[in-house]
């Protein structure tokens, strides 16, 4: 388990997860100082993706600047090898007791995924850090403005369908967070390893992030 904490000033100065899925370790590994360097800070190495613990655990211990998390982790054994990796943090695809549970016992933030109101309020009080709403791409960010109507104590982190033409919207309708993966992480860009024109990309994202 990892002795370095999720710093939630760089997260919150930044609140995007990019979701980094299937990615070559290499080309992550090329791509994190690009990324830092755009003044963003948390990122998401999915658990279904090539050698995910072992690009964790590296760039951990390299990036100790950055905030490293899993995703994609439905399980204890998922969690468990998370952990072991050096994850500060865990995302979920879906709700799991055990796994919230686990993390919330060890003071690990834990966004688990959630579709409807009674399944966000549920991840909310098993401790969730913030819920994700996933797909956000089926709801939009009208949906999370009335969520957040009568629920306007839980924190909202919409994933999937976060772009740069609704990034903003979704912070105006009270989204504390996002999850971004190839809107952010573009993939020509990524597999040319074009990283002055992904760098342009990400800071034209992180500039249209509406502040409430």
């Amino acid at each position: 388990m990892s002795e370095q904490k999720i710093s939630w000033e760089k997260f919150h100065e930044t609140p995007v997860i990019g979701i980094l899925r299937g990615y070559p370790p290499d080309v992550i590994l090329e791509m994190i100082p690009v990324y830092l360097d755009s003044g963003y800070h948390t990122v998401e190495i999915t658990m279904n993706s090539p050698s995910a613990t072992n690009t964790i655990s590296t760039i951990a211990k390299r990036y100790p600047e950055l905030n490293i998390g899993a995703g994609t982790v439905c399980n204890k054994a998922d969690l468990r090898l998370a952990l072991d990796a050096g994850a500060q943090f865990i995302v979920m695809p879906v709700i799991n007791d055990e796994v919230i549970a686990i993390c919330v016992d060890n003071d690990i933030p834990v966004f688990p995924g959630a579709y409807t109101p009674t399944e966000i309020y549920r991840a909310w009080h098993l401790g969730a850090s913030a819920v994700k709403v996933f797909p956000a791409s089926q709801l939009g960010p009208t949906y999370i403005k009335e969520v957040l109507a009568p629920l306007n104590d839980i924190r909202l982190l919409p994933t999937g369908g976060v772009s740069a033409k609704n990034i903003g919207s979704y912070f105006e309708a009270g989204a504390v967070g996002v999850g971004m993966g190839s809107s952010l992480f573009d993939n020509k860009l990524m597999e040319e390893k074009d990283w002055r024109t992904l760098h342009n990309h990400l800071k034209e994202i992180k500039d249209r992030i509406v502040f409430r």
